[in-house]
């Protein structure tokens, strides 16, 4: 195991007592499956997500199904999710590149994941590492959030700075879950406006709270 500094054993402390069995909130049963809820959940609650998969995921068991639909259909499904006219396009693409090019198959590496349409990093890398089990690092909104209010990073520029900086501290065998923790915490205790700080057990080693929220209390 890689030398950790005070914040990240703090943090992997906190978490692994907390939530040791953190996991997506996404629905899913294959790869496939979890590819589109991923690709949906973009700008968009695992929650309204998770209202539409069931009959989109009726109706599409695989790529091979899908990539024989067509964007009005599709979008007949998701329609409630936001931008449901690009992201019908982006499914039906990506569908069809999966049986052209991958067999039907969700490809285990980022590489060949992002070759696919409408598939950003972020969502090449939660895939990687919930039906792979590799170790990756998505940043979402969630994760670049409390990343940044923690003190991992300081005024970072872009997610992929993000990830680059937490792959850097966080020990490979905590990556995948340590994803799970940020998005869960950023997502009901370190909310964007009014973090719930009085929830929080890692006060003592949070740069907002140190800044912010102490400072106001003086």
């Amino acid at each position: 195991m890689q030398r950790m500094n005070r914040l990240t054993r703090a943090v992997i402390d906190y978490f692994s007592r907390t939530m040791p069995e953190a996991r997506t909130e996404l629905v899913y049963d294959s790869p496939f499956h979890l590819l589109v809820a991923v690709m949906l959940s973009a700008q968009c609650t695992d929650k309204r997500v998770n209202m539409v998969t069931p009959s989109l995921f009726g109706r599409y068991p695989d790529a091979a199904a899908m990539a024989l639909s067509s964007v009005g259909e599709i979008l007949g499904y998701i329609g409630s999710v936001s931008y449901p006219r690009s992201k019908s396009e982006h499914l039906l693409q990506m569908s069809r590149m999966l049986v052209e090019r991958f067999g039907g198959d969700v490809p285990s590496e980022v590489e060949e994941l992002m070759m696919l349409p409408g598939v950003g990093r972020k969502t090449a890398n939660v895939v990687v590492s919930v039906v792979y089990g590799k170790a990756a690092m998505p940043v979402d909104t969630h994760v670049f959030r409390v990343a940044e209010r923690l003190g991992f990073t300081c005024g970072s520029r872009s997610p992929v700075e993000t990830e680059r900086v937490l792959v850097s501290q966080i020990p490979e065998e905590y990556l995948s879950i340590a994803h799970h923790w940020f998005i869960l915490h950023g997502r009901y205790t370190c909310v964007a406006r009014r973090p719930r700080c009085e929830l929080c057990g890692l006060t003592g080693v949070c740069r907002y709270y140190r800044t912010e929220v102490s400072d106001r209390k003086e």
